[in-house]
């Protein structure tokens, strides 16, 4: 077995240089702290291109083995956490390429060929990322599935609806729910999209012209699961719009979650009341014995200024770089992982909170009451009526403002009164000025009407495989 070149004292580059690398800057460069979570990826990465190798002649059926021998060992040590993990090895690729020569001897070196740490790295991100989406895919549904089945209870739990945060129209509390079922349907759309575009090849691009080896890429896009190649070596080995795509799928996303967290906890307050937290998702004060305080869902809509951040992060990162590759690009995962990391932990426990949310439809039901949120009833009971809209909008205004003089709802003025706004009111008018009334008469595809909201629950359902 011959001596390896990936020792403490080298790098795989090291022959053409004349001084060792310095301490500090050895500390600077390396990637292998954050990077090492690729190992699965790079190893994985590493026997099909090996697998490739062999099976055009390039390398010996005796080396594939070797390599697979020695992968299967670099495998137990990691995950028996005996691997060790080496900084002047700078990141991943070399300390399993380091490990594996000491191992295996010169068919370790022999795996590198047709290759560079530049498209080998674009091919392990593009892997972890891959299955990392899946992950996240089901996690989507769960937090969906666990909206559904909240709304599912409360059809016909009347709750105030808002414009400007004031008082606008009667819905029921499971359309509003669904409205944020909507938004995270439409994450899983963009996260499935952006999957396709990562589930791109770039392993045979070398280090940025291709190589003269003859490689059978498409077979090792094969092995791998990928959907085809890069086309262009210069693009594979210098794009990371896989990893921007992510990063403004899960900004998005991350909005909804802040938007959704924002109203749990105003909710939960006090001035609102209109739910309770489980107590498992919330913290008590130092010295306020009565406090209960949703820290999960502050924490949630916290960390979303996180990802967004992230975004901006590597949007900057990309803006000025020419191609191909630079070292530019190390700084790519840290704010991915970080990404991944925060939107996994946040829809799972997401998911479980909304589990656990216990509603309080009195209260919901007094706060819709207020704010005069079927005074838009009453107008669309003129124009049935005959009126312009614009005359029954201007007549309402003028009922409401009686009403607030008074401290009443318009439900409770009487008939006389109403027909001294206009005399087309008749004895039906109370029909529409009742919350159910209100609910019901917006029976329309998309509506807040039970029958509507009902046919939707079933409709995301079956979409969910609830």
């Amino acid at each position: 077995m011959s001596a390896n070149p990936l020792d403490n004292k080298s790098q795989a580059w090291s022959a053409l240089f004349s001084e060792p690398m310095s301490e500090l800057v050895k500390r600077y460069t390396a990637s292998v702290d954050f990077d090492q979570r690729l190992w699965r990826a790079d190893i994985q990465g590493s026997l099909a291109h090996a697998e490739m190798l062999a099976a055009q002649g390039i390398i010996a059926a005796a080396d594939l083995d070797a390599i697979r021998r020695g992968m299967a060992q670099i495998v137990e040590e990691i995950e028996g956490g005996r691997f060790e993990w080496k900084l002047e090895l700078e990141d991943v690729h070399l300390n399993v390429e380091a490990r594996l020569t000491q191992l295996v001897g010169d068919a370790g070196k022999r795996l590198h060929t047709g290759r560079s740490r530049n498209d080998q790295v674009a091919t392990d991100v593009r892997l972890w990322l891959r299955d990392e989406i899946d992950g996240l895919a089901t996690l989507f549904v769960e937090l969906q599935r666990a909206l559904v089945e909240l709304a599912a209870g409360h059809t016909e739990t009347v709750m105030p609806g808002f414009t400007h945060m004031q008082v606008a129209q009667p819905v029921s509390f499971a359309h509003h729910l669904l409205a944020y079922v909507e938004m995270f349907a439409r994450d899983a759309e963009r996260l499935a999209d952006v999957r396709k575009r990562t589930n791109r090849l770039p392993l045979g691009a070398a280090a940025l012209a291709g190589t003269s080896y003859p490689l059978d890429r498409e077979r090792v896009a094969r092995t791998l699961g990928f959907d085809g190649v890069c086309q262009n070596s210069l693009d594979a080995v210098s794009d990371r719009d896989f990893a921007l795509e992510f990063c403004a799928f899960a900004s998005i996303a991350m909005v909804h979650v802040s938007r959704l967290s924002e109203e749990l906890v105003l909710w939960m307050s006090q001035n609102f009341g209109f739910i309770d937290l489980a107590d498992r998702y919330c913290t008590g004060s130092s010295i306020m014995p009565q406090k209960r305080n949703p820290d999960v869902a502050e924490l949630a809509r916290g960390k979303s200024g996180r990802v967004v951040g992230h975004l901006m992060g590597l949007i900057t990162l990309m803006k000025g770089q020419p191609l191909t590759y630079n070292k530019d690009n190390q700084e790519d995962k840290e704010p991915l992982f970080d990404t991944v990391d925060t939107l996994r932990d946040t829809l799972r426990i997401l998911a479980e909170m909304v589990g656990g949310i216990r509603v309080k439809p009195e209260a919901l039901e007094r706060a819709a009451r207020r704010g005069y949120a079927t005074a838009t009833d009453l107008a669309d009971y003129l124009v049935k009526k005959g009126l312009p809209f614009r005359d029954a909008h201007e007549v309402v205004a003028h009922a409401v403002k009686v009403a607030l003089g008074r401290g009443v709802d318009l439900s409770e003025l009487t008939l006389a009164e109403l027909q001294g706004f206009n005399a087309a009111v008749g004895e039906d008018v109370f029909e529409v000025l009742t919350l159910a009334g209100s609910l019901n008469a917006r029976n329309v595809v998309g509506g807040t009407a039970p029958a509507q909201v009902r046919a939707q629950i079933e409709r995301h359902r079956a979409r969910l495989g609830a």
